[in-house]
This record gives structure tokens, C-alpha cells and sequence, in this order.
């Protein structure tokens, strides 16, 4: 086996972990962001955790998407 197909896979689960904590970190930010909103703009239902929270799980899901093809494109 060489040097270089040993290397590929370790490379892989750190690229995938990283996209993983990123994912976190951004759904994490999102929600710190909507609760900010809803201290500053006092609402009876949450809205602005409630938004900024999905937005940011939508985003991090898109993302995740591209980093995965953009993985897989350049194995392929």
C-alpha cells in the first residue's frame, strides 16, 4: 500500500468532522443571534430564535451539501 492511500482516508474523516462541527457552530450561532433579537425586540412567541435557528440549519445543511459534492467531485 502506498504512503498516499493510507493518507486519503484520515484526510476524509477530518474533512468530515470539520464540516460537522461547522454545521454545530453554525446552528449554534444562529440561535445566539435570534435570542439577541428577541431580547432586543421583546416578542410573546420567540419569533426571532424561532427564524434565525431555521435559517441557520438551512444554511448549514446547503453548505454541508456543497462540501460533500465538491468531496466527492474531486475522488471521482
Amino acid at each position: 500500500m502506498s504512503k498516499d492511500s493510507k493518507k486519503n482516508p484520515l484526510n476524509k474523516y477530518i474533512r468530515f468532522t470539520g464540516i460537522a462541527l461547522q454545521m454545530g457552530l453554525t446552528i449554534y450561532l444562529g440561535s445566539l443571534l435570534g435570542e439577541w433579537l428577541d431580547q432586543k425586540y421583546p416578542n410573546d412567541s420567540e419569533l426571532y430564535t424561532k427564524i434565525c435557528t431555521l435559517a441557520a440549519v438551512f444554511g448549514a445543511i446547503y453548505s454541508v451539501i456543497r462540501q460533500v459534492i465538491k468531496i466527492t467531485d474531486n475522488n471521482g
